[in-house]
């Protein structure tokens, strides 16, 4: 296998923080030495998270073994994800915002016909169902764990105790159609064909379609790592890769 050198288009500040917290949990576990310093094993897990490269790549690249490889990034994603904000940390953060927008995403997986309840048949492919909120402003503030791709939004945003969060704390959010009958805090966009209402329906879902589309840019946020644009790992990792990502995320943008 040939070798060349490469670029991660990811914040020094991101690998800053993943290294501190890695020199961090190898002093509380009494590490004494390893192949990679944390420094590396920080750019071993950023280079997977955000290039998707695969194991047996990275690991001839840093010249260590691919089990070696595969055991320093699930050791750092796994960190990662323990860090992750809850809901309801994420909640009293965005109490301090005039309002969130919430939607759903689905994250591609390699899974066959048969395997029916990761099939989205909104999407048409088969993937994990995980929900966004983001500010006013379209950043990143909080994501789901991962579910399977048949859930849809709106039974996902309940199993995850989201529409009681943001109406205990009251929050005003802004979801799509895919939220219909969700209740509390939850404001969405008149239903019918665009002639069947009137102007001023028309005016009101105008106006919500332009606040909601900027939840795009939180889901963009997330799909520019691109570990997350097709998984091909079991789909029991999916939700840890997604809170490791989230985690980094919020530490670049701080």
């Amino acid at each position: 296998m040939f070798v060349y050198p490469s670029g991660v288009d990811v914040s020094s500040s991101s690998l800053r923080f993943l290294a501190a917290r890695l020199r961090g949990h190898r002093r509380a576990i009494g590490t004494r030495w390893r192949r990679l310093n944390a420094g590396r094993q920080a750019l071993l897990t950023l280079a997977h998270l955000r290039n998707g490269q695969p194991y047996a790549q990275l690991a001839t690249g840093f010249g260590i073994g691919t089990t070696t490889a595969y055991r320093y990034i699930t050791e750092a994603v796994n960190l990662l994800a323990a860090l992750a904000p809850t809901l309801t940390e994420a909640a009293r953060a965005a109490s301090t915002k005039a309002y969130v927008i919430l939607d759903g995403t689905l994250l591609q997986i390699d899974r066959i016909a048969a395997d029916r309840p990761f099939y989205s048949g909104k999407h048409k492919k088969h993937g994990m169902n995980v929900q966004v909120i983001a500010d006013p402003k379209g950043r990143l503030m909080w994501a789901s764990p991962a579910l399977a791709g048949a859930v849809h939004d709106v039974r996902a945003a309940r199993e995850h105790g989201i529409i009681e969060a943001l109406a205990a704390a009251s929050i005003n959010c802004w979801a799509d159609k895919g939220y219909q009958g969700a209740g509390g805090t939850i404001r969405l966009p008149y239903r019918g064909r665009w002639d069947s209402l009137s102007t001023g329906q028309q005016a009101v879902n105008r106006s919500h379609a332009k606040i909601r589309a900027l939840v795009e840019q939180a889901i963009a946020t997330l799909k520019c790592w691109r570990i997350l644009r097709k998984l091909r790992c079991s789909t029991t990792r999916i939700t840890n890769l997604v809170q490791a990502v989230l985690v980094l995320q919020l530490a670049a943008t701080g």
